[in-house]
């Protein structure tokens, strides 16, 4: 089955409406006194989040009840067989965000039979929306986004994040320090959708994590591509939202990306 424009429209509409009203709820509360609780031993949840997501899924619920939502904080209910599946981040860089750190963003995307359709993610502060239809580009501000034609990984700025919880068993810092070494930097945002998001505008040349949950990729992995870039597991198979690891690039270091990746995987795993 195949959407109509129309449809694909109307999508993306209501995930920019959703975006933008939850912005506006983070950016009236990001001066205000965090009331924080965990999520486990280390990941932070804040008052913010809930009223982020609450607003979101009520308005997808409203629109489109006959969707699915799954939604971080649970907010949306529990994944479902239907075929359209919106994946809500209401607050992707709640450290950041808890901390006082203006690094975040509301993210929201919609698969279609597994497949991304629409993208949509809000940085507040900076009052930049990102969007993206399938086979339609990705803009930024309504102005559209290219990923950057940098050639070689020693002329490539590239981002990356670390994980809040088993920090000392996740192998990120093997790969952060050899992609340090050789780019010419690696930058940690604090957000996988602002990350991804960059990449798409030509700001980072490459993005790799490990652990990103569905929710933290399925809008930026659709902007990345329809600026022009790639997304693929480390072994260069296209992503899907929820796989483990993701390596996102404008496509002409994508190789040289995981050549080293995969070098650096079959070394023993001491620390640098």
């Amino acid at each position: 089955m195949t959407e109509s424009n129309s449809d694909a429209a109307h999508f993306l509409e209501t995930a920019v409406e959703a975006a933008r009203e939850a912005g506006a709820i983070l950016l009236q509360e990001f001066d205000r006194p965090k009331k924080i609780s965990y999520k486990g031993e280390v990941d932070i949840v804040t008052e913010s989040d809930k009223r982020s997501e609450a607003t979101i899924v009520a308005r997808l619920q409203n629109r489109f009840p006959q969707h699915s939502i799954i939604a971080e904080e649970g907010g949306g209910g529990d994944e479902k067989s239907a075929r359209y599946r919106w994946y809500v981040d209401p607050l992707d860089g709640t450290t950041n965000f808890a901390h006082g750190y203006p690094v975040f963003a509301v993210s929201i995307g919609l698969l279609d039979d597994g497949e991304p359709l629409v993208g949509a993610v809000f940085n507040p502060i900076a009052d930049e929306l990102f969007t993206a239809v399938r086979n339609q580009g990705a803009q930024l501000n309504h102005k559209p986004i290219r990923v950057s034609d940098i050639a070689t990984l020693s002329k490539s700025l590239l981002s990356t994040g670390f994980p809040a919880h088993k920090r000392t068993s996740n192998p990120n810092i093997h790969y952060y320090w050899e992609f340090t070494l050789r780019s010419h930097g690696v930058r940690r945002a604090g957000s996988a959708a602002i990350d991804l998001c960059s990449v798409a505008a030509g700001r980072f040349d490459g993005f790799w994590e490990f652990g990103l949950k569905s929710w933290d990729t399925a809008a930026g992995m659709l902007v990345v591509r329809e600026a022009g870039g790639i997304v693929t597991d480390f072994a260069g198979r296209p992503y899907h939202a929820g796989d483990r690891e993701l390596f996102a690039s404008n496509g002409t270091i994508h190789q040289e990306m995981l050549t080293i990746a995969a070098e650096i995987a079959a070394r023993p795993a001491t620390l640098p």
